[in-house]
């Protein structure tokens, strides 16, 4: 079982004031290669795994960001550890009918 959830939204500044999207769906494919689960959300994308994996995959998708062109990038991010395991089923399962 997992022992971290971590949402983050990633904020690319492009050159020349382009659209972030094509960006954000370059991060969003970097976690998908990583084969972790995680779910996309309107602000922000979470994702369910080991929290030293899911580090380095943010790691990945800022420099995935610079390698796209952008001179910095902003990451929010929020962390739940729980090394007694923990999903996001277990937060959001309540909610789903």
């Amino acid at each position: 079982m997992a022992n971290a959830l971590v949402s983050i939204q990633i904020i690319p500044k492009t050159k020349n004031g382009e659209d972030v999207i094509p960006y954000v769906d370059e991060a969003i494919r970097v976690i998908d290669a990583s084969g972790v689960k995680y779910e996309v959300h309107p602000l922000e994308t979470t994702m369910e795994g080991e929290l030293e994996q899911l580090l380095r995959i943010i790691a990945e998708m800022n420099e995935k960001m610079i390698e796209k062109g952008s001179r910095n990038v902003i990451s929010q991010v929020k962390i739940l550890y729980q090394p007694s395991g923990i999903e996001m089923n277990d937060l959001t399962e309540k909610y789903r009918s």
